[in-house]
């Protein structure tokens, strides 16, 4: 085995082994190579895996081993994960800051015309939507972005690839998350619901773990 066959394959076991899509720079730093080898390193791995079950793609930034769309049906029978919930205002608050970001809560409900807050929160507890800084304005609103989940869910290398409104929803669908068209979330607790019809907004049932509470009611429900 030559030098360039045992890279080949350490680059295979570096993919297969990584939780998430993994940066070319990265990859160069453990294969202890110039960063300039990794696209034909890529190209050869990828011809490799020609007529075989599994592809080398290129996600959220990164490179990662993927099954073939061919196999998939084969994959979600053997894992037969629970479809996660996101409901319809959930989706539809992802589409506009996943086509306008980064903008701010506030902006998000102008766009809307309802409070967003609940589905702000939804989405930054299933790691679709973060926190991308502070807007220079009264207030000095969170703005928020979509997250490398949100590329490596829907199959998407950056955001240049966003498909139109009608594709995101099907590909949702195809990924295993179900669109809920119940017009009250399903994901919220009975106490927000209440809080919702009073008018005063939602808050998260639960914060993300590195997120304490205060700092996620802080961002749903915003300044300004």
């Amino acid at each position: 085995m030559n030098d360039n066959d045992h890279l080949v394959n350490a680059l295979e076991c570096l993919l297969f082994a990584a939780k998430e899509p993994v940066p070319m720079q990265r990859l160069a730093d453990v294969l202890a190579v110039d960063v300039t080898l990794l696209p034909g390193l890529l190209q050869e791995l990828g011809a490799r895996r020609e007529g075989t079950g599994l592809d080398v793609v290129q996600l959220a930034g990164g490179y990662s081993l993927a099954t073939r769309p061919d196999y998939a049906d084969y994959v979600r029978t053997l894992l037969e994960p629970d479809p996660e919930r996101l409901s319809v205002q959930a989706l539809e608050t992802l589409a506009i800051v996943a086509y306008r970001q980064p903008m701010t809560r506030p902006e998000i409900d102008e766009v809307r015309g309802v409070n967003s807050s609940g589905a702000v929160a939804s989405l930054i507890q299933k790691d679709l939507v973060r926190v991308a800084g502070r807007k220079d304005a009264p207030g000095r609103p969170f703005l928020l972005e979509t997250t490398p989940h949100f590329l490596s869910l829907f199959g998407l290398k950056d955001l240049d690839d966003l498909p139109d409104i009608g594709e995101l929803r099907r590909a949702m669908e195809q990924q295993g998350l179900a669109i809920d068209d119940d017009p009250t979330p399903d994901d919220f607790s009975a106490e927000t619901q209440e809080a919702a019809s009073r008018g005063e907004g939602s808050a998260p049932a639960e914060a993300k773990p590195d997120r304490t509470v205060e700092e996620t009611q802080e961002i749903t429900y915003g300044s300004g």
